[in-house]
């Protein structure tokens, strides 16, 4: 099991300093007792990166606190411990193996695992980057205990057909069903449509984004809200642009999901409200309706997200119990002063001969004498 890298949000950091922690704090709100996550990874008997992984796979939930920061109530730490094989059986859910580990488990060589993996029969949970900046992704032990019980013919004697034509086109489906779990894992956590929106688009390059939201605004608003971290940790640099690589699409049929997925949530985000626009956002938020994000309630990651699934792919162990989860994203209503600046700005920027755009549009430049104007960058 890798234990010197932090995960985030389904990746491993690429070196092993330690993340500044919260302080370990218990605070009493109106809802009753909660716990920062230092506290409650200590009160379960779990490592930061094991806490983490389980707040990822439901097992543990958790809400947002008044700052935002996701916080474990008492009543949730108490349903945890006081469960059968507490805690052997919480750490054993999220018990993570690499290539070596996994093939051992399952009593088979590690270039035999490589083949299931690359072929689809095996999802990653998470990934890390060695010495080398090389991605080394790692699996769920209970998955391949599961696969071992459910496909015991994959383990041993010749492929099956499906499995060597993969291989043999020089198939990976390990970044492929990373992402397909990623993604339906982010959409687990809310119902803001402008956020499931976002979440989606992160499967396609921009290329491809272009051609299904024209809109550049929309866009730029995937940009500002998409949730970087499940549990609100950033990575490193390496991570994330490792990420940032492998949660692309890459093969023509997944690209056609993604982009049919992408359209059914954008028509949903535009029918809920706008996307905001340079000069009106302030406006926006105050004659709209606040925007909040509403829990989800969890429940097991339908894998793989896309309709081409791979072969006998792993049982992901679902949350033993449903509840609220962190909000991944949250806009206040401005306050009144706001209101004010906004239009000091406004004013400011008549006297400067800039004018605003009547459909929203970037500001155009008013030469002198009521020439042309060209659009600013």
């Amino acid at each position: 099991m890798t234990t010197t890298n932090q995960l985030n949000s389904g990746v491993y950091g690429a070196d092993s300093r330690p993340t500044e922690m919260p302080g370990p704090e218990t605070v009493r709100d109106e809802t009753g007792c909660t716990f920062g996550a230092a506290r409650a990874a200590s009160d379960l008997g779990l490592k930061r990166n094991e806490f983490e992984l389980a707040v990822y796979l439901g097992a543990v939930r958790v809400r947002s606190g008044p700052d935002g920061r996701p916080r474990i109530d008492h009543e949730e730490i108490a349903r945890l411990r006081a469960q059968d094989g507490f805690p052997g059986a919480l750490r054993e859910r999220v018990r993570t193996v690499g290539t070596a580990e996994g093939a051992r488990l399952l009593g088979i060589s590690p270039a035999r695992f490589t083949r299931l993996a690359r072929a689809g029969c095996l999802t990653p949970v998470a990934f890390y980057l060695n010495r080398y900046r090389a991605v080394v992704w790692v699996y769920l032990a209970q998955e391949l205990e599961a696969l071992a019980s459910r496909s015991p013919e994959l383990l041993v004697g010749n492929s099956p057909p499906w499995m060597r034509g993969r291989l043999d086109a020089g198939a990976d489906w390990r970044p492929r069903n990373w992402r397909s779990r990623r993604i339906e894992r982010l959409l687990a956590l809310t119902d803001d449509p402008w956020v499931r929106a976002a979440i989606v688009a992160q499967g396609l390059d921009p290329v491809q984004l272009a051609e299904v939201v024209d809109d550049p605004y929309e866009r730029a608003h995937f940009t500002r809200i998409r949730p970087e971290a499940v549990f609100g940790r950033r990575g490193s640099v390496a991570g994330r642009e490792a990420m940032a690589r492998l949660m692309t699409a890459d093969e023509p049929d997944e690209i056609l999901w993604r982009r049919i997925s992408l359209i059914t949530e954008l028509d949903a985000a535009r029918e809920a409200r706008p996307a905001p626009r340079p000069g009106d956002a302030v406006d926006e938020a105050l004659s709209g309706p606040p925007v909040s994000v509403r829990p989800r309630e969890q429940g097991v990651a339908a894998l793989p997200a896309d309709p081409a699934g791979p072969g006998p792919g792993p049982v992901e162990p679902g949350p033993e119990a449903s509840g609220p989860v962190p909000a991944l994203v949250g806009h206040a209503r401005p306050e009144g002063p706001l209101r004010l600046l906004a239009r000091l700005r406004g004013r400011a920027a008549r006297g400067l001969g800039l004018r605003r755009p009547r459909h929203g549009g970037l500001p155009r430049a008013v030469r002198p004498g009521g020439g042309g104007a060209g659009r600013s960058g």
